[in-house]
């Protein structure tokens, strides 16, 4: 099981998939994670289809002195985000996670800051064996942005990113995701040269009463795609409300929208759904996203990943006796 679950197409050929903490065992055909050890940080997986259109997808776990560890950051926890390819360099940007010393609850870290694996050469099949080399971004971005790359467009000349975006002061309490860009140019050297959407368009400065918000509801990863079919972007993302009860898209003729209100791709999550034997009281779920490269005509390809607020080590817990949770999940979906 693995979290997270971005994906991009490389050649046409492949797709790399990205996860975040990962469980992990030598045994094959496991009923439960009971004794699994947890990778924290990152894993990967490529995958391929065939003419007949089956799908096959392998997982590369990275060890070291016989211990699975992140495939991307040495000593590090670093969280996966939204990859993307300009000018065929492949960019995949890395949340910093710190623990929290003392402190037992769920989400016992902080994002501390941004990173950017940037893999020139990504033709061999293990990827493991791609070379790469780590930007820091961190001093680039404007303060108040907790997550940069929740979802990553080449378009015209810039990358576009929806930054999970949190302010308050000045009498202003502001949460949700916000528009930012960087030319292809300025990647290698981002400071100073950031832009961000605000009521007076595309702003260097990030002013807060001046910002504007993309998707209000503030989430941590989707997806933002463009429909060629349909001659627009398309975003999908899992409400954050009733812990992620639902899965929504929204549509716009432009990457700054505006976005029109949302309209539901899954009316209800199994997972969190008390009428389904799925269903956990201590489960909430997120992550949803679109994998564009799949998508056939009017069905798409989504996933999303469902966690438990239990405590990850109690081997007892419900987490890990079902593998299902912390997994994607994935489905095909008609809009």
């Amino acid at each position: 099981g693995g979290d997270g679950a971005y994906s991009i197409d490389l050649d046409g050929q492949r797709s790399l998939w990205l996860f975040g903490d990962t469980f992990a065992s030598e045994e094959k055909g496991r009923k439960n994670r009971i004794g699994m050890d947890v990778i924290l940080g990152n894993t990967l997986a490529v995958s391929t289809c065939s003419t007949d259109q089956k799908f096959f997808i392998r997982y590369f776990l990275k060890k070291e002195k016989g211990a699975f560890v992140s495939s991307f950051g040495k000593d590090e926890w670093l969280w996966p985000q939204d990859p993307f390819i300009a000018e065929n360099v492949l960019y995949i940007p890395l949340l910093v996670i710190q623990p929290l010393p003392g402190e037992k609850a769920l989400f016992s870290f902080k994002i501390a800051g941004h990173k950017i694996a940037r893999i020139k050469d990504y033709s061999a099949g293990d990827p493991h064996t791609w070379p790469v080399d780590y930007l820091d971004w961190t001093d680039a971005l404007a303060s108040g942005i907790e997550a940069l790359a929740t979802t990553s467009v080449v378009h015209e000349g810039f990358v576009y990113f929806y930054p999970l975006y949190r302010h308050t002061g000045d009498n202003l309490n502001i949460y949700g995701n916000i528009l930012a860009r960087l030319s292809v140019g300025h990647l290698g050297n981002p400071a100073h040269h950031f832009e961000y959407w605000t009521s007076d368009g595309w702003q260097k400065e990030l002013k807060p009463a001046k910002v504007k918000l993309m998707f209000p509801v503030g989430v941590s990863e989707l997806s933002v795609r463009y429909s060629a079919r349909d001659k627009e972007w398309l975003a999908v993302y899992l409400s954050p409300e009733n812990k992620g009860h639902q899965l929504l898209y929204a549509t716009a003729r432009n990457p700054e929208g505006p976005w029109r209100p949302p309209s539901v791709l899954i009316p209800a999550i199994a997972e969190v759904d008390p009428g389904n034997p799925l269903y956990d009281q201590h489960t909430f779920c997120y992550a949803g996203k679109e994998h564009r490269q799949f998508a056939q005509n009017k069905t798409l390809i989504v996933t999303y990943v469902c966690n438990s607020a239990e405590d990850i080590g109690n081997q007892e817990s419900f987490l890990r006796k079902n593998l299902f949770l912390y997994r994607p999940r994935v489905k095909a979906v008609r809009r």
